[in-house]
């Protein structure tokens, strides 16, 4: 009889030549469990989707009740669909008035592609411009923006007119003219290794975008729904974006995304031609119950108000000499070591001693801390005296 790592091994399209293998039989809270009882607790959340923990009861509750009524009715936005009505008004009521739209996807890489679309019907232009070390996904339209040779460039041809600039270089914000369509930027950076923009950075991008006609596309898709200690990570930098994308924490665990702009801008994929972008899965039920579930738990708990508290105690008690710099916000940090040979030691390490953490694509010398926003104190306690112990000198 095959091992269930043989079968993922032989029937499993790969995405690497050495799956981490680690099998789960279960989740709850914070903690994951494998088949024969050991449990780990989860430190990256299935990277920043997990907001609320794993089966959270009332997003669980929320799925079987849509489950008894219906699944997939029609592709989207030609039905009146409860769950989709709801959820786009809790979201549109936690955002600024003139986010008051929300066109419903299936995952992060769609809302991308999404947006691309609705910003060069919006604009009339075809210029893209995005970020060194950005990722927004591995769809064709996604990959173009993404801020990486290395794992672009297999892939070329791909969309034309894209231009990659430099994170916090006011220099290059004058790159940005009347032949851009979009400026597309993660509000907080993931892959590149958790990097976060200042606020004078921010408001000039923003005024620049203002004064081209281009339109700011901040990606949330990681750094949303509390994460950063605001619902949305923008709101750090006192402005507003053009199109909002989230996926990943917006469904306590079930597959939705969004792109989300005004009702002035979303209107143009409506004509000309009729039913410009369109999706048959986007926005299913299912999931957006979970996500009307999991948004009223962050909000009923509380969940983001505590964050700031627990990224300190992550600050304090990561105090190992071998760690050389802590950066991020709120309960998206990267714990920075002295090369890659020391983090992978150190991460297989915690895995054997019960901590799940992992890795950034183009920073593969820093730890990812992503847990659940409720996470307990004593919890991140066991878990930093683990990774300390785990650190290879």
């Amino acid at each position: 009889m095959p091992t269930q790592r043989e079968l993922l091994l032989n029937h499993l399209a790969p995405t690497s030549d050495s799956p981490i293998g680690l099998e789960i039989d279960r989740a709850e809270g914070s903690y994951m469990y494998s088949p024969d009882g050991k449990k780990y607790l989860d430190l990256i959340s299935g990277i920043s989707v997990s907001n609320v923990g794993h089966c959270h009861p009332k997003v669980v509750e929320a799925i079987k009740n849509q489950a008894d009524k219906h699944l997939h009715l029609m592709v989207y936005g030609e039905y009146i669909q409860s769950p989709q009505i709801k959820f786009a008004d809790q979201l549109t009521a936690t955002l600024p008035e003139s986010l008051n739209s929300v066109y419903f996807v299936n995952s992060g890489s769609e809302a991308v592609e999404g947006a691309i679309k609705l910003a060069k019907k919006a604009t009339g232009r075809m210029g893209l411009m995005s970020f060194e070390n950005a990722y927004h996904g591995s769809t064709n339209g996604a990959l173009s923006l993404m801020g990486n040779e290395e794992f672009k460039s297999p892939f070329y041809p791909l969309l034309p007119e894209t231009f990659v600039v430099r994170l916090n270089n006011f220099e290059d914000l004058k790159k940005i003219d009347n032949k851009i369509a979009a400026v597309f930027l993660e509000t907080i950076q993931g892959e590149a290794g958790i990097r976060v923009p200042s606020i004078e950075y921010m408001k000039a991008l923003r005024e620049k975008c203002t004064e081209t006609g281009a339109l700011l596309v901040l990606d949330e898709i990681q750094c949303g729904f509390g994460r950063t200690g605001k619902m949305f990570a923008f709101e750090h930098f006192e402005i507003i974006p053009d199109i909002l994308l989230l996926a990943k924490g917006m469904g306590g665990g079930m597959p939705i995304g969004a792109f989300i702009s005004s009702k002035e801008i979303m209107s143009v994929l409506s004509k000309d031609p009729i039913l410009g972008h369109i999706t048959t899965f986007g926005g299913h039920p299912v999931s957006c119950a979970a996500g009307s579930a999991c948004l009223s738990v962050i909000q009923e708990e509380e969940l983001i108000q505590s964050v700031q508290k627990k990224e300190v105690l992550f600050r304090k008690l990561l105090n190992h000499e071998q760690i050389t710099e802590i950066r991020g916000k709120g309960l998206m940090l990267s714990v920075q070591l002295k090369n890659s040979q020391q983090l992978f030691s150190s991460i297989d390490k915690c895995t054997a001693n019960g901590i799940v953490t992992d890795w950034f694509l183009f920073c593969d010398s820093a730890m990812r801390i992503a847990p659940p926003l409720n996470i307990s104190e004593e919890q991140i306690t066991e878990a930093c005296n683990i990774i300390n112990d785990s650190i290879s000198n």
